[in-house]
């Protein structure tokens, strides 16, 4: 079974899911915020305390989105430029020493998604894992600068096809094996219609086409029913925006969990874990009672004398079944056999009442 390390978590699907805080532009351009909302995700029981690193200048063109004429998806509602939304969001790099230092301080893991290309070789001295947004698995490039770390790398796959997937993969295992592929739908405008697009039946076909990738999902939708849908598939890390308050006023905060609906997701998730076992099917150790308790035993519906034959008609299948009782499918066992000694009614069945 694979099995990679993120710091020093195992992650495999016999091992507990890892959960990833995308704080993203929460922080809303406040160091002291984002330093809140780490010991907040940390709290609420994230692993991962997840940045985005990037200006605005290097990661959307200016002209090209006004050339667009119109805004579209998420974007229809904001009332500033794409390019001003993206600068105000943007994290300053020297945040991130300090970042790194908040989520040691709180027992987190620090990492970031970095869409500038010039900024990984700074950011592989404070991370222990990448993760490379959707937007990006395009540009391969930038992706095996990260690979080349030989860091763990998570590639979500939102908005694109299988086929590019696997060329973005087999280019990165040539370099770097420690893979998490996520499943993902970029849609951020929180709608409920989304759930109709996050497929996460994709997870299966990634478990048979990438076999040696840890699964994910990165997720947009508002709670967690995905979440407890891609843990069942085998999906082993999850991503989802954090915030302290869905009230507030920027591109991530309505979509975001926040401190309370996150531990709620988080056991929920513990619970799943617990529910899908080994995949043995066996008769459990809370159920050796109920077994008994439950299932019906052979047992005789009238006093038959020692010596004497036993027809079907004095046989009933009736709870419970006491250990070393005859179960109802050896019925036929014991049509014609006669009674070692005398038989009771509706006394059970055990293979030394009969001759």
């Amino acid at each position: 079974m694979k099995s990679i390390k993120i710091n020093k978590k195992v992650i495999s699907e016999k091992h507990p899911t890892y959960f990833i805080a995308d704080i993203s532009a929460n922080h809303d351009g406040s160091l002291n915020k984002a330093k809140e909302l780490i010991h907040m995700a940390s709290e609420a029981g994230a692993n991962a305390a997840k940045f985005q690193n990037f200006f605005a200048k290097t990661i959307i063109s200016d002209v090209g989105f006004r050339k667009l004429k119109k805004k579209f998806s998420h974007q229809k509602n904001w009332k500033k430029s794409v390019y001003q939304v993206y600068k105000k969001a943007e994290l300053p790099i020297e945040w991130t020493s300090e970042l790194n230092k908040t989520c040691k301080k709180y027992k987190i893991d620090y990492f970031t998604a970095p869409y500038d290309y010039n900024l990984i070789n700074y950011l592989n001295k404070f991370v222990c894992a990448w993760k490379v947004g959707s937007g990006d698995i395009n540009w391969h490039e930038s992706i095996l600068q990260m690979a080349k770390t030989k860091k763990p790398i998570l590639i979500a796959t939102g908005a694109s096809n299988l086929s590019e997937v696997k060329n973005t993969i087999n280019k990165v295992k040539k370099f770097n094996d420690k893979i998490v592929l996520m499943q993902c739908n970029t849609n951020y405008t929180a709608s409920k219609k989304n759930f109709s697009y996050i497929n996460l039946n994709v997870l299966k076909s990634f478990k048979k086409t990438f076999n040696n990738c840890i699964l994910g999902l990165s997720d947009h939708t508002f709670g967690h029913e995905t979440v407890l849908g891609a843990i069942s598939l085998g999906a082993r890390v999850i991503e989802k925006h954090f915030t302290d308050d869905n009230r507030r006023i920027g591109p991530d905060h309505k979509f975001s969990m926040n401190p309370k609906t996150w531990r709620y997701m988080i056991d929920a998730s513990r619970n799943l874990e617990n529910a899908l076992g080994n995949g043995i099917k066996i008769i459990e150790q809370n159920e050796k009672d109920t077994v008994i308790l439950q299932r019906r035993a052979i047992r005789v519906n009238r006093e038959i004398k020692k010596g004497e034959y036993i027809k079907k008609n004095d046989l009933i299948c009736l709870r419970p079944c006491p250990k070393g009782s005859i179960e109802p499918y050896d019925i036929k066992k014991i049509i014609n056999k006669r009674a070692k000694k005398t038989l009771y009614y509706h006394q059970h069945l055990t293979p030394k009442d009969i001759i």
